[in-house]
């Protein structure tokens, strides 16, 4: 029963760790959702960190990792050019410590 209980655990864990394994796709069609980077920190509903290793990728917190193949991601996004056509709002930020939802409503797209 321990080791039942241990492998879901250990697979729940490891689903949410990939929540920001992302790729961008190209075209709309793809993509699970688009995205809209946005000027200013405060238009933003997810400020996001890009990180360098698969490893830092956070748990739906804003810690991105772009994964070099689609099949890696947990999550297929796109770019849209105007934020009417956006599910998601982000604002990209310098530093990790910025990261973090400012509109949590959102944040059940990329689970």
């Amino acid at each position: 029963m321990k080791k039942l209980v241990l492998i879901a655990f250990l697979s729940l864990a490891a689903t949410s760790i990939k929540a920001q394994k992302v790729f961008s796709v190209k075209y709309e069609s793809q993509a699970d959702v688009k995205v809209f980077v946005v000027k200013y920190e405060s238009q933003a509903d997810l400020k996001v960190y890009k990180v360098k290793y698969e490893s830092q990728a956070g748990n739906n917190d804003g810690k991105w990792f772009f994964t070099d193949y689609e099949s890696q991601a947990k999550k297929k996004i796109f770019f849209v050019d105007y934020e009417s056509q956006a599910d998601i709002k982000v604002f990209f930020v310098d530093y990790e410590s910025q990261v973090g939802w400012k509109n949590s409503a959102k944040k059940q797209l990329l689970y």
